[in-house]
């Protein structure tokens, strides 16, 4: 529970200030006391005189019948509030073209430079950063789009400053509601914005421009090395698979069937033909792949919270997929030994339903900074215990749609699936020439490179911004 300090205590004078609110969120939350610490500043602007575009800048969108579509040719990816905060966007859902492209929706397509706010349900307050590489993409009601005016400001400045904890606190204290909550656009209209002059405000713009260029290149290159994986192992066919688009699994026959397995979805046709087209060339089962490495899932264990000074960041399979994890600090000496990971260790979600748009089945690469985390046992932990092939080698495949519907075959249960043990080790995995596979797992790993430093750069431009407003507020 939070309680005001007994330094910064809440005064009469700011319900006023917040439209009579009397609630706690806005009082407790550290809104205020940032709005107190920004009023100290030379100068500050509202935000909504820092936007253009539709509805001056800030919207979101109208609640509308959405009609999903497999079809590239005939659909756009779609961003919902929780999709914002993933790093891979390939396995996005697809709204229908006619509906985005309507005078209706039309508005709802990301441009480069926005800021994304979630605005309804448990994410409520969260913010990211258009990439270049999600023009084209269409956003959800469920997420306000801060569009700057560049005459005005420069979008990676807003961005840093939305960002930062002086820019969440303001952002958090503008959330309304209980059960479900939400934020509309004239909610943070009048958030003040602090101007720093030319100087300041590019550099920090330049360092977030740049880490959006490098997480949309980290982006590209795992789509080049998962194509690369298919055409160099001659499967060229798999980087189109159009699942939905094949006959459906309805009343197929099985010749035999063992004590392995009695249920239809582990022999259902359109899986079959894939495995079988996987095996159809040279390679090994996962199972040979990982002897003297991991295959398995973690150890299930209690949970002891601690601070982040004297514990680890624990991540799950929501937050793995994400740009920058949130997860629990957790006392690390009272966890299992495998909570932490060997080096380009690849984590495949192994706990969930059959949702397609759910992370069950959708694989990770733990590597550079990310070894400094923690990993919940909700993962089948695959590590390589062949030296000739590598973990960035095996994640091209892993991080596939072709993988995401092998595995969801492999499925034990009831409402939550598991992979079926023997199925999964049987898993043939084509192994392409070595210096293919040199060239593969290079990719993989630059891309990795480039994810790291897109994070230092973005708190480099953090440090910058609240190094200069802790300066000018004295």
């Amino acid at each position: 529970m939070k309680i005001a300090s007994l330094s910064n205590p809440v005064t009469s004078a700011w319900f006023e200030e917040q439209g009579l609110r009397l609630d706690a969120s806005p009082y407790v939350a550290g809104s205020l006391k940032v709005k107190k610490l920004l009023e100290r500043l030379p100068e500050t602007v509202p935000l909504g005189s820092l936007t253009a575009g539709h509805n001056g800048g800030i919207f979101n969108g109208p609640m509308f019948r959405r009609v999903y579509l497999t079809d590239p040719e005939h659909s756009v990816p779609f961003l919902g509030s929780r999709d914002m905060m993933a790093a891979d966007l390939t396995a996005l859902p697809r709204l229908r073209k006619a509906d985005a492209h309507s005078a209706a929706l039309s508005y709802l397509e990301l441009k480069p430079g926005m800021t994304l706010i979630s605005c309804s349900g448990f994410y409520a307050g969260r913010r990211a950063y258009v990439r270049p590489d999600m023009g084209g993409i269409w956003s959800s009601q469920h997420t306000l789009k801060v569009q700057p005016d560049p005459e005005k400001i420069k979008p990676g400045y807003l961005y840093a400053f939305l960002l930062s904890r002086f820019g969440e606190a303001l952002v958090r204290g503008s959330v309304y509601g209980s059960a479900v909550k939400h934020i509309e656009p004239h909610h943070i209209a009048g958030l003040p914005v602090p101007r720093f002059g030319e100087r300041v405000e590019k550099e920090i713009h330049e360092l977030v421009e740049e880490s959006a260029e490098l997480r949309a290149r980290h982006q590209a290159e795992l789509v080049a090395a998962t194509k690369d994986f298919f055409d160099s192992n001659g499967l060229p066919e798999l980087n189109e698979l159009r699942w939905h688009q094949q006959e459906r699994d309805l009343g197929f026959e099985v010749a035999s069937v063992g004590s392995t397995s009695l249920r239809a979805l582990n022999f259902a046709p359109r899986a079959r033909r894939l495995i079988e087209q996987l095996g159809s060339v040279s390679g090994k089962s996962l199972g040979a792949i990982c002897e003297g490495g991991t295959l398995r899932t973690g150890a299930r264990f209690k949970r002891i919270d601690s601070d982040p000074e004297h514990g680890v960041r624990l991540i799950g399979q929501r937050q793995s997929f994400w740009l920058r994890p949130e997860g629990r600090w957790i006392n690390e000496a009272q966890a299992p030994e495998d909570i932490r990971l060997e080096d380009e260790t690849i984590l495949v979600a192994a706990r969930g339903t059959l949702g397609e748009n759910e992370v069950y089945s959708r694989s990770i690469f733990v590597t550079g900074s990310w070894l400094e985390h923690a990993f919940s046992q909700d993962y089948v932990r695959v590590v390589s215990g062949d030296p000739e092939v590598s973990g960035a080698y095996l994640f091209a495949f892993f991080r596939s749609d072709a993988a995401f519907r092998a595995l969801r075959s492999f499925s034990v249960g009831g409402k939550q699936q598991e992979y079926h043990p023997r199925f999964l080790r049987d898993l043939h995995i084509p192994i392409a020439a070595l210096a293919d596979r040199d060239r593969i797992a290079a990719t993989v790993r630059s891309a990795y490179q480039c994810r790291d430093r897109a994070d230092v750069l973005e708190d480099k431009a953090l440090a910058l911004l609240t190094a200069a407003i802790e300066e000018a507020a004295g």
